[in-house]
Order: C-alpha cells, then structure tokens, then sequence
C-alpha cells in the first residue's frame, strides 16, 4: 500500500488552490466594476467549468493542450508536455475549481461598502493597494472560506484529471484515481485506506470552514 496518490492529491489541491486564489481575486476585482453583455458573457465563461461535467472539461483541456492543438505544438516545439504529466493534473483542479474560488470573492467583495474604496481613492492610494490593504482585509472571511472550498473541490477532482493526465503510478495517479482503479482491481484495502485519508482531509477542511463563518464574540 502506498500513499503516494495521497502525497500526488494534496500538492495538486494546494498548487490548484494557490493559483485559483490569485486568479480569482484579480478576475473578481477586474469585473467588479464593469457591466454590460461582455462582462456577463465573460462571467458565463468563468463560470462555466462547474456547470459542466468533469469529463468534458476535461475534454476541452485535451483539445486546448493536446499536441494535436496549435498550442501544444508550440509547447512541444518549446519542449513542454502538459497531457499526461503532473502539471496536468494541477490543470485540471485550477481549471474545476476557479469558479468556486472566483465567486466567492466576487461575493465577498460585494459586500465591501462603496464609500470606503472612494475614501481611499481620494488618499492617493492606488488600485493595487487598495486590493491588496484594504479589499482583501476586509473580505477576508468571505474569501478565506471559498480557499477551503476550492481547495476541496481540487482535491476531489477525478473526471478532468484522468481525461488529460491518466493513471500513471507515481506521477498522475491522485487519490480519486488510484481509488477508481483500486476498485476496479478489487483491491479494496488500498480503495478504502485512501478513502479514509480523504474523508479526514475533508472534514478536518470543513471544520476550519465552519470556524470561518463562526461568528466572533
């Protein structure tokens, strides 16, 4: 029995998390203050790989990336390979988990009254500053909170992950795919072992979520 899966899960998941938290902090910063057909239309985009099934995410990564694709000609011309390596498995998290983490700091950052960003404005402060020491302080919970559940999202990947990474021992094979296959084998010791890290993992994640939103006295 190895946990390597395990090990594999939990740098994909942080990794995953990492980027998605900047990428959604600066998207739900930048569409904060547009409006207009493009904008919704951009934020359906963002949006649109948790309303999707994972397989057809994964699908569409396969088509972006794959070396068949002008972009993975450039990057093999480049010498990078993202099918069926470790950074396509972090592809497939970041890419399932975005919305949820984007969302949440959309929402969060909506919640910030108005007056106080004019305020610092009228300081001389500047956009970046006011994101990162005034915005992201002050949003904080709401934000911290979509983190632990991006991250979880990330951690549960499956579907994406085998479409554009695969199963390989050591290297793609995450938790919920050596799982999958630890049941096809009828290996069950190994299925459960790693099923029960994960349900670990998971709640100790959702118990820091719920001291989150604990309200303080």
């Amino acid at each position: 029995m190895s946990l390597t899966p395990l090990r594999l899960s939990l740098q994909t998941a942080l990794c995953a998390t990492l980027l998605a938290f900047l990428a959604g902090l600066l998207c739900a910063r930048w569409r904060l203050d547009r409006r207009g057909p493009a904008s919704a239309v951009l934020d359906a985009v963002f949006m649109l790989p948790i309303a999707l099934p994972p397989s057809v995410v994964g699908l569409a990564l396969l088509l972006i990336f794959g070396r068949s694709s002008p972009l993975g000609e450039m990057l093999a011309r480049l010498g990078w390979s993202i099918i069926f390596t470790w950074p396509a498995t972090v592809l497939a998290s970041f890419t399932v988990a975005f919305p949820i983490m984007y969302q949440s700091a959309r929402g969060a950052f909506r919640q910030i009254e108005p007056s106080l960003l004019d305020a610092a404005r009228v300081f001389g402060r500047s956009e970046w500053s006011i994101l990162w020491k005034i915005m992201l302080p002050v949003a904080w919970p709401g934000i911290a909170a979509g983190a632990v559940l991006t991250f979880l999202r990330a951690l549960g990947e499956f579907g994406a992950t085998l479409m554009i990474a695969g199963n390989i021992p050591g290297r793609t094979a995450t938790a919920p795919v050596a799982i999958f296959f630890a049941v096809e084998a009828d290996d069950r010791r190994e299925a459960i072992i790693l099923s029960a890290a994960l349900l670990a993992i998971s709640l100790a994640a959702i118990a820091l979520l719920n001291r989150l939103h604990r309200p303080s006295i």
